[in-house]
């Protein structure tokens, strides 16, 4: 096998927004396992810190730096701070995002502008902050957290699939507009995970159920699952892919 396959990732800067808890800290946690350097972004900075702490124990490299999605002076000064500390950035995991249900009767325009600004918004200016440093650098990669939801009808999310739906189409766009300048862009589209912030749901047996019925693989993902996704799309063997969604649903949308 060619000695440029393998998870390429040791020693190279991986930015994870959204990495305080959930899918976010796993990621961070899987990234640093094979041996990246991992800036960790994220509004909360206890928990950061208690990543970092974590992720040092055992041997790995983890910064902690505030980001807030939601306004631009924070995206720019957070990944200038990155780059003030490592001088490069070589993975963005655009992580950062947010979910509840609301009936769509009854949305009002600052759900939908929160949900907006997080989960689009501050995704795109996020691609734009490290995408500008990787064009420079002629290579890149990143790697958007998007959903099944992006392409299946989710009843009562009706913000979280169209904002998910144009972190597809961003990603396409963007991998059109960088891929022949050394920048790959890929999306993620996992099922629900099970985490804390989910458990109160999955908890839920009638709910779960309802779940499970729609997915051939007979269970929900795991953190573990989505981790494997972006270690894929962060390696050395997915240097020709670009532009993708990489479904994480255990068959959901194959239905």
């Amino acid at each position: 096998m060619p000695e440029r396959f393998g998870s390429g990732l040791e020693g190279k800067v991986v930015v994870v927004t959204g990495a305080s808890r959930g899918i976010g800290r796993g990621l961070a946690e899987a990234v640093a396992a094979e041996g990246a350097l991992v800036a960790a972004a994220s509004r909360s900075m206890s928990e950061l810190e208690d990543l970092a702490r974590g992720i040092r124990s055992a041997g790995g490299v983890c910064e902690p730096f505030f980001i807030d999605l939601r306004k631009l002076e924070s995206i720019g000064a957070c990944f200038s701070a990155i780059l003030a500390r490592f001088g490069v950035i070589d993975v963005l995991v655009n992580n950062a995002g947010m979910g509840h249900p609301i009936p769509a009767e009854e949305i009002g325009e600052s759900d939908w502008d929160e949900m907006m600004d997080l989960n689009l918004k501050g995704t795109f200016f996020c691609c734009q902050a490290a995408g500008r440093h990787m064009l420079a650098r002629g290579r890149g990669r990143i790697i958007n957290m998007s959903s099944q939801a992006s392409v299946v009808a989710i009843p009562g999310e009706a913000i979280y699939c169209a904002s998910k739906g144009g972190v597809n189409m961003l990603t396409k766009v963007l991998a059109a507009e960088w891929s022949g300048r050394g920048v790959t862009v890929n999306a993620v589209g996992p099922t629900f995970v099970r985490t804390p912030g989910t458990a109160e749901r999955l908890d839920d047996h009638a709910f779960l159920s309802g779940i499970l019925a729609k997915i051939p693989r007979g269970r929900v993902a795991e953190v573990e699952d989505v981790a494997g996704a972006v270690l894929y799309l962060a390696s050395d063997y997915a240097d020709m892919v670009t532009g993708s969604l990489l479904l994480v649903d255990g068959g959901w949308t194959a239905l």
